[in-house]
């Protein structure tokens, strides 16, 4: 029996290590973004995969400076810079995760976190920046608003996001469920 996801996986490796992709040879003038969407019930073994192919990588194409960022991860270093970690977790025990959300959207609005993302990614210093933990930062995170804000910073950088959800190439269903605006400017990374 084949496994459409395993199938999908093993496409990923081969194509951000070709010429053409970190190129951007055929999206004309388009921002490289890619999107890699999968069942949310497969996130573990989307994150194993992850791992696998970070350690692959180098093997495959000696010299090519990838960098991963993990959104959770990301925004957590981000709030503890801040001091804003502990009393981010004290209020959401105390007032629930609607006033969470509430008091950290300006601290975490895209518009600011772009340019720290920026400063972390280094996309002049990379050929390749991959992007996880979409799901895990939800909803303290928006992804497709990051990307909006990403473009202007990340230059010609090939940005892949790894996508717990539904991407059909106009719009994001995070979890497959969760609707969000428009976002049509990156491509499928891997078709369906």
């Amino acid at each position: 029996m084949s496994d459409p996801l395993n199938e999908r996986l093993n496409q990923i490796l081969d194509r951000i290590i070709s010429d053409d992709f970190l190129s951007g040879k055929g999206i004309g003038n388009e921002t490289p973004f890619y999107i890699f969407d999968y069942p949310p019930e497969d996130e573990l073994r989307v994150r194993d995969f992850l791992r696998t192919l970070l350690e692959h990588i180098p093997k495959k194409r000696h010299g090519l400076r990838v960098k991963h960022v993990d959104l959770f991860d990301f925004v957590m270093d981000y709030l503890k810079s801040r001091n804003l970690l502990d009393k981010a977790i004290q209020m959401q025990r105390e007032k629930g995760n609607e006033a969470l959300k509430k008091a950290l959207a300006g601290p975490l609005h895209e518009t600011k976190l772009s340019s720290l993302f920026a400063e972390v990614a280094q996309p002049a210093d990379h050929d390749l920046v991959i992007l996880s933990g979409v799901g895990t930062v939800w909803p303290l995170l928006r992804s497709h608003s990051l990307l909006n804000n990403l473009q202007p910073v990340m230059g010609e950088t090939p940005l892949v996001m790894f996508y717990p959800g539904r991407y059909d190439g106009l719009s994001l269903r995070l979890f497959g469920k969760i609707k969000s605006d428009n976002y049509y400017r990156a491509f499928r990374l891997v078709p369906q």
